[in-house]
């Protein structure tokens, strides 16, 4: 048995869940900014993620790559508006135009990217004792 591919399958997993994380802490940083580095408003991010195909010899094979981010694609959100009139940034109303990210829903991503990488964990860890297991048959 190629334990190797289970522990590969296992990273791709938690490489794809650790970009989740991350992406979302990025949306959470930004909650209350006005303005990105390119001068427009902030837009939320979302990650899409996938079965990393294998190449042709391993179909054949019936070999199994895991996951992989397909792509980063920024959402087409309204903006939050609040009535700031002395911020700098506000409008000739007095309205400030925040990014439409929902907290309560990022936090929801987070927890579900933080069980996902946790079993990966579990997957890897469950592989390897299969492994240390079969190390010992043959021991004594």
């Amino acid at each position: 048995m190629d334990y190797l591919q289970a522990y590969a399958i296992s990273g791709s997993g938690m490489a794809v869940e650790k970009a989740r994380v991350d992406l979302t802490a990025v949306n959470l940083a930004n909650v209350h900014s006005t303005r990105s580095a390119s001068g427009g408003a902030y837009r939320p991010l979302r990650l899409v993620s996938g079965a990393a195909a294998p190449d042709f010899s391993g179909m054949l094979a019936g070999e199994l790559r895991g996951a992989q981010v397909l792509e980063v694609r920024p959402l087409n959100t309204p903006p939050r508006l609040s009535y700031e009139p002395g911020h700098p940034d506000a409008d000739d109303r007095g309205f400030v135009s925040y990014p439409g990210i929902q907290p309560v829903g990022e936090m929801m991503n987070l927890l579900t990217a933080v069980r996902a990488y946790e079993a990966n964990v579990a997957a890897l860890g469950a592989a390897k004792a299969m492994a240390m297991r079969a190390l010992e048959i043959g021991g004594n």
